[in-house]
């Protein structure tokens, strides 16, 4: 299976590795595209296009600036080790071992509006540029049509290999978006977190984020082969519902903390 997880916009490039190992991505004559569009943005243009606060866009314009190759560990960072947030304190990768590392390489990809579509130990140099940004490029209007046919078949050619199918979409739906899921040949299951709050399940969007990190931790901890072995996933008390679940949308609930 293939594990797919979205990007955080807060970054970590100051705590220590806690390895050596690093790749590179694969997209990033693409990125280098990206990266020149972006560059003709003034911080007043930026903090418009991305609904930025003044002191944001004025760092991301100098990110633009300074963003180069080749990546190299002494200007670039691992992005497992780089992205930040609610999902990434689930996945706890700072924690992985080597072994760790090479299930995740082979069966977690994570998607980036710059990147698109990364390993876990692909060197990343710190930007921010969300999927749903509407920014023009010769490919269309947005992101999405910068993106989709290349992520298709690039998810479907490594669900087909080495990560042998299914996707499971542990991904926003801004980034999931991206994928044109009727250009896919995979099939595509869908995890989806709720809590129980005054007698009703739903989604708390605080709690989701991390549950899909702790999952994607799961996989990777007990090397899951087979998709079916998510439902036991039991972490902070979320169990599967079978009785509310789908063929492609499986649900796990727990009793609100």
């Amino acid at each position: 299976m293939l594990l797919l997880l979205s990007p955080a916009k807060t970054l970590d490039y100051d705590s220590p590795l806690t390895t050596r190992r690093f790749s590179q991505p694969d997209y990033l004559p693409q990125s280098q595209q990206l990266i020149e569009r972006l560059r003709h943005f003034s911080p007043a243009a930026l903090a418009e296009l991305m609904s930025l606060s003044d002191k944001l866009a004025q760092l991301n314009v100098g990110r633009y600036a300074d963003w180069y190759t080749p990546f190299t560990p002494d200007n670039a960072r691992p992005a497992v080790l780089a992205f930040m947030g609610d999902v990434y304190e689930g996945l706890q990768a700072s924690q992985f071992d080597d072994a760790d590392l090479d299930y995740a390489q082979q069966h977690l990809r994570i998607l980036s509006g710059l990147y698109g579509l990364l390993r876990p130990l692909d060197l990343i140099q710190p930007y921010r540029l969300e999927m749903g940004t509407r920014l023009d490029t010769a490919a269309g209007r947005d992101l999405y049509a910068f993106w989709g046919q290349q992520l298709a078949q690039a998810l479907d050619q490594l669900a087909q290999a080495g990560a042998q199918g299914p996707i499971i979409n542990l991904a926003s739906d801004e980034y999931f978006k991206a994928v044109p899921v009727a250009a896919l040949r995979t099939p595509v299951i869908q995890p989806v977190f709720q809590d129980r709050k005054n007698g009703v399940y739903k989604i708390i969007s605080f709690h989701a984020k991390r549950a899909r990190g702790m999952m994607a931790r799961f996989a990777i901890r007990h090397r899951l082969q087979h998709a079916e072995a998510l439902q036991g996933f039991d972490e902070a008390g979320y169990r599967f519902a079978p009785e509310a679940s789908s063929e492609d949308r499986w649900l796990f609930r727990r009793e609100a903390p």
